[in-house]
């Protein structure tokens, strides 16, 4: 099984590139802080690197910026490349298949009420609806 869970703040926004086919590629860095103290009583951080393909990446482009706390899911990988000297090189990333933020936004205030005004529910009067105005 290749799981990893890190929870963490970006380091940089996160960078859009998109390949040949159109499909959006982000990448990023989200430094981790060790649950334990080093021999100074000091927390140490530990910096991954993260790549997320697709949809996921362009929202999480526009939703985490530098010094954001949030959360990704994914499966380590490694890649390996060849210099034009012959040298082999390793690159440790995850592959992002989810994220989410464990914090509140930063203007929590307003981005509730903008929450409430799209929120039909919100005023707590039933909404009269037919069954074949639903989805499903």
């Amino acid at each position: 099984m290749n799981v990893i869970i890190l929870t963490g703040n970006a380091t940089k926004d996160i960078e859009i590139r998109y390949n040949p086919s159109g499909t959006p590629i982000g990448t990023g860095t989200i430094a981790v802080k060790r649950d334990y103290k080093n021999q100074n009583g000091e927390y140490e951080t530990d910096f991954h690197n993260f790549v997320a393909i697709g949809k996921i990446s362009e929202v999480m482009a526009n939703h985490v910026s530098k010094g954001d706390k949030f959360g990704i899911k994914g499966k380590l990988q490694n890649r390996v490349w060849e210099k034009d000297n012959g040298e082999k090189r390793y690159f440790t990333e995850v592959l992002v298949d989810g994220f989410d933020f464990p914090t509140k936004p930063k203007n929590n205030q307003s981005s509730n009420q903008q929450r409430n005004d799209d929120n039909p529910f919100s005023n707590g009067q039933p909404i009269d609806i037919s069954d074949e105005e639903l989805p499903f």
